[in-house]
């Protein structure tokens, strides 16, 4: 698997190699956080990190699991302060639901998280729903990506 647009941005699976990398350029990671710093180890030993990279190195990652009731669920999504704004995003959510074995494909993010949510809206996907306790004062939104997305992606795999 590769995506690559014109750009220069490339997005290909994560090993576990790359894991202090991303460490580097997530904002929570970098701060500090031991337990962001372990699941994106956990995260790229498993195999389930798509990585976008432009030639100065990694500038964003996606994590895409099958837990959330057996269908597809992006829990990660995140672009390198340096480097939003710049479609890694974007490019990060497309190789997603190209990759995505499942008919559905899901995602969430705080209420607060407008930079997420503008993508999401900008791609198209649907709210799925409201959550509230996880963060107080803060609910979880919920997304669906287009199922018809999903079937062109899935028939292009063959």
């Amino acid at each position: 698997m590769d995506f690559e647009n014109p750009t220069g941005l490339r997005v290909d699976r994560a090993d576990l190699s790359d894991w202090a990398a991303l460490a580097e350029i997530d904002a929570v990671a970098a701060a500090g956080d031991p337990a962001r710093r372990e699941a994106i180890r956990s995260w790229c030993e498993h195999g389930v990190v798509l990585l976008a990279r432009d030639a100065s190195g990694p500038v964003g990652y996606g994590v895409l699991e099958y837990t959330f009731f057996e269908q597809g669920f992006v829990s990660m999504l995140m672009v390198a302060p340096h480097a939003r704004r710049r479609g890694a995003g974007a490019q990060l959510l497309t190789a997603i639901e190209t990759t995505c074995a499942t008919a559905k494909l899901f995602t969430s993010t705080n209420v607060s998280n407008n930079p997420m949510r503008n993508l999401l809206q900008r791609a198209h996907w649907r709210p799925a729903g409201l959550l509230h306790g996880l963060d107080e004062g803060d609910p979880e939104l919920f997304f669906l990506c287009p199922g018809t997305r999903l079937r062109t992606a899935a028939e292009a795999r063959g």
